[in-house]
């Protein structure tokens, strides 16, 4: 029996459609999900999110990275402004899922992808560009204003590509690093409920006939992960309450598994993932 395969988003080819070609070619039908592999301009996940911030005139660049793990110098609310003044424009992710569709449509409709594949849109959380672009004393601010943005960006998505083909994933890569204490959540009080509470909205906003799914990551900058974890305890626990909390089937999770573990010690805690009927684990 063929194993099932996944890619999680980001694949290093020249655009869409070669990325559609090549994992039709060497996956096949072992990959029910096709992303359009984040290329051009969104090569290195969020990082092209930052024109989005430094095109408000609403915000300014502070002078100093709050944290090592982070691009660029991030953004406070300028002086004589609110949240309420913050206007994001359109994100992009609409924009670039809507042309990758077309040509997924067209490869398939001639035999060049299975007739059975989805076509996957990975999005990040809103918590992640507001935590790697926005300063510390704004974010709780900025958060809600980006997040609608967000969801807007979600509904374009949903009115074009036909949700029996689409697959949503949400990229949970800041959150986990809070979990992990790497890095400050902003959050005084139950950082997890806070967490939990975001991803249970998040995986809910998308309709039950798109399939759904989490990619827990670990970060990938300059080809590292800021942690690598110590087994997959902290990563069966997250699965388990989102299994329990969101109101809605998930179809997948992800796990990453650090390149040199292959023991038993590492996979030993899945024996505890509490996983329902139809949900489909990929570990790499």
């Amino acid at each position: 029996m063929a194993i099932p395969l996944m890619l999680v988003g980001s694949v290093p080819l020249t655009d869409a459609e070669a990325v559609f070609a090549a994992s039709s070619r060497y996956l096949g039908e072992r990959l029910a999900r096709f992303p359009d592999g984040e290329t051009g301009v969104r090569r290195n996940w969020i990082a092209w999110q930052f024109p989005v911030f430094a095109g408000l005139r609403t915000l300014e660049q502070t002078g100093t990275k709050a944290r090592e793990y982070q691009l660029h110098a991030p953004f406070r609310i300028r002086d004589g402004y609110r949240a309420a003044d913050l206007r994001f424009p359109a994100l992009g992710f609409a924009r670039e899922a809507k042309a990758s569709y077309a040509g997924f449509r067209r490869m398939r409709s001639e035999g060049l992808v299975h007739a059975n594949a989805r076509f996957m849109v990975a999005l990040p959380t809103p918590w992640a560009p507001v935590y790697s672009y926005i300063d510390y004393a704004d974010q709780h601010a900025v958060q809600p204003v980006y997040e609608r943005a967000l969801m807007k960006e979600l509904a374009e998505i949903l009115a074009v590509v036909p949700h029996h083909e689409l697959a949503i994933q949400w990229d949970v890569a800041t959150e986990m690093s809070w979990l992990e204490q790497v890095y400050p959540a902003p959050f005084a009080d139950a950082p997890e409920d806070h967490v939990f509470g975001e991803l249970k909205r998040l995986g809910e906003a998308v309709p039950a006939d798109v399939q759904l799914g989490y990619h827990l990551c670990y970060g990938s900058m300059n080809n590292r992960h800021w942690k690598e974890p110590g087994d997959t305890a902290l990563l069966v626990r997250v699965a388990n309450r989102l299994f329990r909390d969101v109101g809605r089937p998930i179809h997948f999770v992800h796990m990453p598994v650090p390149i040199d573990r292959d023991d038993d010690a590492y996979f030993a805690p899945l024996a505890g993932l509490q996983r329902p009927a139809g949900c489909e684990l990929y570990l790499g």
